[in-house]
């Protein structure tokens, strides 16, 4: 599974490397722990989105109703996993 990076972290290592252009993108980002692309991106979608960089995954909800429905999709899954399996074990024992 890849790393999930907050928006503040991105930011950040964007600051860095505009800061530290003299070292070049490939020291910054291993000063950073991170892959030159990732770096690279993020650059890229600072300077096209308004200084901001736009992340995904947990916690990123347009707003806490979208966050919610999430929740609860989640939750609606995991309750019909739950039946499935239930379901599978009274067939297999309820025969005689």
């Amino acid at each position: 599974m890849s790393t999930q990076y907050t928006e503040e972290f991105k930011k950040d290592a964007v600051t860095y490397w505009k800061e530290h252009h003299e070292l070049g993108i490939s020291k910054c980002a291993k000063n950073l722990g991170i892959s030159k692309s990732a770096l690279s991106t993020w650059t890229k979608k600072f300077d096209q989105n308004d200084d901001t960089v736009p992340t995904r995954g947990r916690g990123n909800y347009e707003s806490d109703e979208a966050k919610e429905i999430a929740r609860l999709k989640k939750e609606l899954r995991d309750t019909q996993d739950a039946l499935d399996i239930l379901k599978k074990a009274i067939s297999i024992l309820g025969k005689p």
